[in-house]
């Protein structure tokens, strides 16, 4: 699981829900800091915000279906960002749940859970580019 937000106290709050469930998790600050270690951590799923510096989640969200390793790659937005424009991006991107922060735990639970059996190991061992990279 890797767990993308550029606020510490989040990541760490659904860090610890999902590792209080089982989950392996992995953090990343940003967009282009979740591309960089995709190859290393080869997630079952993404929890992704939306609103994060360098590189947003809608475009991270973009390179991870853009690339052959990751288009089946289950994503969960968990974000800030409800309007019906933002989920239709979503949708259109074609992310598997949308949460809204805040967020109630138990539900953030149930939809990675949804998620990560619903992809079922969806990490493809193609890389999008020779040199590996998700650019």
């Amino acid at each position: 699981m890797l767990v993308v937000d550029d606020s510490e106290v989040i990541r760490q709050l659904i860090a610890v829900n999902l590792e209080l469930e089982g989950f392996e998790v992995h953090l990343a600050e940003d967009g282009l800091d979740c591309l960089e270690r995709l190859e290393a951590v080869r997630p079952d799923a993404v929890t992704l915000d939306v609103v994060m510096p360098r590189l947003d989640g809608f475009a991270t969200l973009a390179r991870l279906r853009g690339s052959a390793a990751t288009r089946n790659l289950p994503v969960v937005m968990v974000t800030a960002c409800a309007q019906e424009s933002d989920l239709a991006r979503g949708r259109e991107l074609g992310v598997e749940a949308y949460l809204t922060k805040p967020f109630d735990p138990a539900e953030l639970v149930r939809t990675v859970r949804s998620a990560v059996l619903s992809g079922a190991s969806a990490f493809s061992a193609l890389a999008s580019s020779p040199d590996g990279s998700y650019k």
